[in-house]
């Protein structure tokens, strides 16, 4: 968490240092928790001109820009001007700081389909891993899930359209009641998540597209 911090502070200044798309589109996120979301207009040029690799998130309050700040051991860590956090792990939200729910860690327990790739699973696979929340400190809640593979399916991505294959996640949270449909749009060729729609909570469900992704753009 210390850590956590000081990444927010310096490059937070860096970021709204001046009018660019990641500032104004996170300025939007905190207008729209009192005036209602508002649709996040962003253009590959405005993308293009700021030097870091970037995804966009939409959650019920609203939508911004994130940023990649830092990558260890294969975790992203990407951050909005307003200090949010997500960390993703193959594509997969594990943590999130700043927003109104928080998913605080996330543990397998086996492999990770993740790791090896959704492209590679077998329909009707099962997993379970655990997952915290700091909101009720409801700590290792047991989370089961089940994957299908959709087909491939056209996903329009700032000015272009992309072919990927879409593969669902069916998940249920263990003793909360709770149950949803994750959904992943990744480059059938080696997994890479370029869109999802991911519960991390309950109560904060985020559609995530990766607007600059740290690997090739695909064509």
């Amino acid at each position: 968490m210390k850590y956590l911090r000081l990444v927010s502070l310096t490059v937070a200044t860096m970021l709204v240092s001046a009018c660019n798309p990641l500032m104004t589109a996170s300025m939007d996120t905190l207008k729209a928790a009192f005036e209602g979301p508002e649709p996040l207009a962003l253009t590959r040029q405005q993308v293009n001109a700021t030097p870091y690799y970037q995804i966009t998130i939409a959650a019920p309050t609203g939508e911004a820009v994130m940023a990649l700040v830092r990558l260890q051991d294969g975790v992203g860590f990407w951050m909005a001007s307003t200090r949010q956090i997500l960390m993703l792990e193959n594509g997969l939200a594990i943590r999130s700081v700043g927003f109104n729910n928080n998913l605080d860690g996330t543990r397998f327990d086996g492999e990770s389909p993740f790791q090896t790739g959704l492209h590679r699973v077998v329909d009707g696979l099962q997993t379970r891993r655990q997952v915290d929340f700091v909101e009720g400190y409801r700590m290792g809640v047991v989370l089961t899930s089940r994957f299908e593979k959709k087909g491939l399916e056209t996903v329009h991505i700032l000015d272009r359209d992309v072919e990927l294959l879409r593969v669902d996640e069916d998940i249920a949270m263990e003793g909360l009641g709770f149950t949803a449909r994750n959904q992943y749009w990744v480059d059938p060729t080696d997994g890479f998540i370029m869109a999802s729609v991911q519960h991390l909570t309950p109560e904060l469900p985020l559609r995530i597209v990766q607007v600059r992704p740290n690997k090739p753009v695909v064509q």
